[in-house]
C-alpha cells in the first residue's frame, strides 16, 4: 500500500475542520477544544512547513487514489535531542484498511532520511488497542507508564509511552 505525504492546502480546510473538532478524537490526543474555520485558515496559511521554524510539521496522508484518508504530525520538536512526538488520525471510512501502517512507515522515512531525527515517541491511551498495536507493528517499543496521563471528562487513564529509535 503506497502513501504519499504531502504539506497542507488551502483545500484541506474542511478536512483539517472535521477532524479538530470530532469530540471522539479528544480523548485520545491532547486537543480538547474546537477550533474554527478561521483558526485553522490562519494556521494553514502561516505553516512553514519547516519543524526548525513552526516545532512541528503537520501532512496529509493521501491514497494512490489522491483522497485524503488522513493526518499525521510531528510535534514537541526537541531540535536538542533530535526527537519529535508522532500523532495520527485516518479518517472514519478509511480506517482498518491499512493506511495508518503505511503513513506511519512514510513518516519514520521521512524523520529518519530527511529531518534526521534520533526518535519518535507516542503517548497512547492504554486502553487504545488499535493505536498499540499499529505502533509495536512498526517497531515502536513501551518505554514507560504515565499512570492517570489521560482525562476523559469522568475518569483518569493511564498511557503508554513508546520509542522509536531511528
Amino acid at each position: 500500500m503506497n502513501i504519499k505525504l504531502r504539506a497542507l492546502e488551502p483545500e484541506d480546510l474542511d478536512i483539517l475542520y472535521l477532524i479538530e473538532n470530532d469530540t471522539i478524537l479528544w480523548n485520545v490526543g491532547t486537543t480538547n477544544v474546537p477550533y474554527s474555520r478561521y483558526t485553522l485558515h490562519d494556521y494553514i496559511a502561516r505553516a512553514s512547513n519547516d519543524i526548525y521554524t513552526d516545532k512541528q510539521v503537520r501532512m496529509m496522508a493521501e491514497n494512490e487514489a489522491g483522497e485524503v484518508v488522513g493526518i499525521v504530525d510531528l510535534v514537541n520538536f526537541d531540535p536538542q535531542h533530535q526527537r519529535a512526538e508522532l500523532g495520527i488520525v485516518i479518517m472514519n471510512g478509511h480506517r482498518r484498511k491499512g493506511y495508518a501502517t503505511a503513513a506511519v512507515e512514510e513518516i519514520l522515512h521521512y524523520a529518519q532520511r530527511i529531518l534526521h531525527l534520533h526518535q519518535l515517541y507516542v503517548i497512547v491511551d492504554q486502553q487504545n488497542t488499535a493505536a498499540m498495536q499499529l505502533f509495536k507493528k512498526t517497531g515502536f517499543k513501551e518505554s514507560a507508564t504515565l499512570e492517570q496521563w489521560l482525562y476523559d471528562g469522568k475518569k483518569y487513564r493511564d498511557a503508554l509511552l513508546l520509542q522509536r529509535f531511528l
